[in-house]
């Protein structure tokens, strides 16, 4: 499970450490855990956090917010609440960011790491900026992109590509989210909120859900696979294969 100090959660959820104690003050969320000083926030408080910010942006006030999640955990356990919103604000992949020292995507990346390519990847958040330090928040993209210019792709490029795959992923997910609100969470009304015998199973749906939409895109990526690269490079691979053939035939001659 993710942690996140106040400064991290208000990044995160797009909105400011003000409007986090804000909404704490007000009992919006819940209290976060105490390491001597320091709050820590979990995926929980981080999903809670951006269901009152699209609550606010609806048009509701902190009263009737408060109000109706006042109604959702009367009478249900506060660790099954959490649990459900644990669910829904958890990770598919726990990848832990790391911090990248300027010099070493100049290592990886040589003269390509320029300001602007860095200013790019910033841009779209494949680097965060947290203070003087650079973090890469997936690891897994920044071995993929090193593996493009390895191959001879610009840094630019692959930039500019991780973009453009992002945007195509949210709107694969999105569709998928969205028919299962449409046939599973819509049917039961605009206000509808689980019962504390109900938490369980939406536990135990988004839980199944996330794996879900991983299988979906990468079934999909792998049969793509199969019939782009036969498309995409087929007739460099046969003017490959008929000019080796051609030098067979005068080397023998």
């Amino acid at each position: 499970m993710a942690e996140y100090r106040i400064e991290e959660l208000a990044r995160v959820a797009g909105t400011s450490v003000r409007n986090v104690r804000v909404y704490q003050d007000r009992a919006l969320l819940p209290p976060p855990a105490r390491r001597g000083r320091t709050a820590i926030y979990s995926d929980a408080h981080l999903s809670r956090l951006r269901l009152v910010i699209n609550m606010l942006d609806r048009g509701y006030a902190f009263a009737h917010i408060k109000e109706m999640l006042t109604a959702w955990e009367n009478g249900r356990s506060l660790a099954d609440v959490l649990g459900l919103e644990e669910a829904i604000g958890a990770r598919l992949v726990e990848e832990r960011p790391v911090v990248v020292a300027l010099s070493e995507l100049r290592r990886m990346f040589g003269k390509q790491a320029t300001p602007a390519n860095i200013a790019k990847a910033l841009k779209i958040g494949l680097l965060e900026r947290h203070g003087r330090r650079l973090v890469v928040p997936n690891p897994a993209l920044l071995d993929a992109g090193r593996e493009l210019v390895e191959l001879g792709v610009p840094l630019s490029e692959a930039i500019s590509l991780a973009g453009a795959m992002q945007d195509d992923v949210d709107h694969v997910t999105g569709l998928v989210v969205r028919l299962v609100r449409k046939y599973v969470l819509d049917p039961r009304g605009p206000d509808w909120l689980p019962s504390g015998d109900e938490l369980p199973y939406y536990t135990d749906l988004i839980g199944r859900l996330r794996p879900l939409l991983q299988s979906v895109v990468m079934a999909s990526v792998a049969r793509s696979a199969e019939r782009v690269i036969p498309e995409v490079l087929g007739d460099r691979l046969v003017s490959l294969a008929e000019e080796q053939a051609r030098d067979g035939r005068r080397t023998s001659g």
